[in-house]
């Protein structure tokens, strides 16, 4: 869009994405080199952790855009009441 500004974030989304990157090594890592567990029961956790991912990260995002929508609304709400009030104003100078 136009006028927007870069997001000052980026350093810590770079960390957190490489926290997240190094938790699924190591839990792979722990998974494979567990041998008294059968490769059934290894598969199960692992599609349990990635599903538990996939509904972490929509989770997260359905809150993010509900505070836009919400943000979005005030920001409607207090142009309508500028107006409102300029255009009072200007009839009580007129």
């Amino acid at each position: 869009m136009f006028g927007q500004k870069a997001s000052d974030n980026t350093l810590i989304m770079v960390f957190n994405l490489a926290g997240v990157v190094v938790a699924y090594f190591m839990l792979g890592l722990s998974l494979y080199m567990s041998t008294e567990v059968p490769l059934s029961t290894k598969g199960f956790w692992g599609i349990g952790v990635l599903m538990l991912s996939l509904s972490l990260v929509n989770f997260v995002k359905y809150r993010f855009d509900e505070k836009i929508n919400s943000d979005r609304i005030q920001q409607l709400e207090n142009a309508r009441n500028e107006k409102l009030l300029h255009d009072f104003v200007s009839d009580k100078a007129a």
